[in-house]
C-alpha cells in the first residue's frame, strides 16, 4: 500500500490545471538510528544552545539568525524579515518553461518525488501533460515551497506518472572546469582501450536494486541482534589495504581479464 501523500495541490500548464498529490520517492525510515546516551545512567542526552562566550544556556525566544560580516560581527535578521522574501506557498506547481531532458546534468538532481493525479476529473489533463513531455523529450521547470524552502523543481515523465525532482541551487554546484581542466587531453593507446572495453563487457549486468544495498546497515542490524541476545559483540572486519600504484597498465588489465575469465559467472 502506497504511503499517504505528504503534499497535495495543483499542476498547472497555462490554462490546464489538475489536482495532484506528491510523496517522496525515497525513505530513510528503515535506517538504523542512534541516540546519544549517558554511559553511566543509560539516559538520553539532550542538546542545548549555549552562549559561546558566557557558556550560559540561551532561551528560545532569544535565538536569532545572524549573517557574519566580520570577526565577531553579525547582522541580525528576524524571522519576519526572512519570511518576507520567501516564495508564497500557493500549493500550485506552475510549469513556466520546458528544457530538453538531456540538457539537465545529473549533478543538479537533488531529491525525487512521485507526482500522481489526485482525482479522476483531472487525470486526463495530467496524462496529457505527461505524454506531451515524453513525446517531445522535454522536462518541465517550476518553483515550489518544499521542506520550508523555496526550491527549483523539474518534472520528468516516468511510466504512468511524473517524477518531481528538487534541484540544487546554482551556488551549491561547483564548476567542473575547476577540477577537470588539469587532466591531460590525450588519447589512450587503442590496445589499452580494447582491453578496458573487454573488461567492461565482462562485468556488464542488468540493473538490479540489490546492487545498492547498504552492507553497513546489515552489519549494524546483526550487531544489534547479537547484543539483544546477550552475545559478545561481533569483531569488526579488517580494513583492506590500499592498492599499490599501477606500474604497467597493460599487465594490470591482462591480469584483471584473466581473473574475470576464471571467476564463475553470476546471474
Amino acid at each position: 500500500m502506497a504511503p499517504r501523500a505528504f503534499w497535495e495541490g495543483y499542476l498547472k500548464l497555462s490554462l490546464v490545471t489538475c489536482a495532484v498529490a506528491m510523496t517522496p520517492a525515497i525513505s530513510e525510515r528503515e535506517k538504523v538510528r542512534f541516540h546519544t546516551l549517558n554511559r553511566k545512567t543509560g539516559h538520553r542526552i539532550l542538546s542545548q544552545y549555549v552562549d559561546a562566550e558566557t557558556g550560559k544556556p540561551v532561551e528560545e525566544a532569544d535565538e536569532v539568525k545572524g549573517y557574519q560580516r566580520g570577526e565577531n560581527d553579525y547582522v541580525m535578521l528576524e524571522d519576519a524579515e526572512i519570511d518576507a522574501v520567501r516564495l508564497e506557498s500557493t500549493h500550485t506547481i506552475d510549469i513556466d518553461m520546458f528544457v530538453p531532458h538531456d540538457s539537465v546534468g545529473l549533478i543538479w538532481y537533488d531529491r525525487p518525488h512521485y507526482l500522481i493525479p489526485n482525482d479522476t476529473v483531472g487525470e486526463e489533463a495530467f496524462c496529457v501533460i505527461r505524454d506531451a513531455m515524453t513525446s517531445t523529450n522535454m522536462v518541465g521547470m517550476s518553483r515550489l515551497v518544499l521542506y520550508r524552502r523555496e526550491r527549483a523543481v523539474m518534472l520528468e515523465p516516468r511510466d504512468k506518472g511524473i517524477i518531481l525532482w528538487t534541484l540544487h541551487y546554482g551556488d551549491e554546484v561547483r564548476r567542473e572546469e575547476d577540477y577537470f581542466e588539469g587532466i591531460k587531453d590525450s588519447r589512450p593507446d587503442p590496445k589499452v582501450m580494447t582491453l578496458v572495453e573487454t573488461l567492461i563487457d565482462e562485468r556488464t549486468k542488468p540493473w538490479d536494486p540489490a546492487m545498492v544495498t547498504d552492507p553497513v546497515q546489515d552489519r549494524l542490524l546483526e550487531i544489534i541482534a547479537s547484543k539483544k541476545k546477550g552475545k559478545k559483540p561481533i569483531k569488526p572486519k579488517a580494513v583492506a589495504e590500499a592498492p599499490s600504484n599501477v606500474i604497467n597498465i597493460m599487465d594490470a588489465l591482462r591480469h584483471s581479464l584473466a581473473s574475470e575469465s576464471k571467476s564463475p559467472k553470476k546471474d
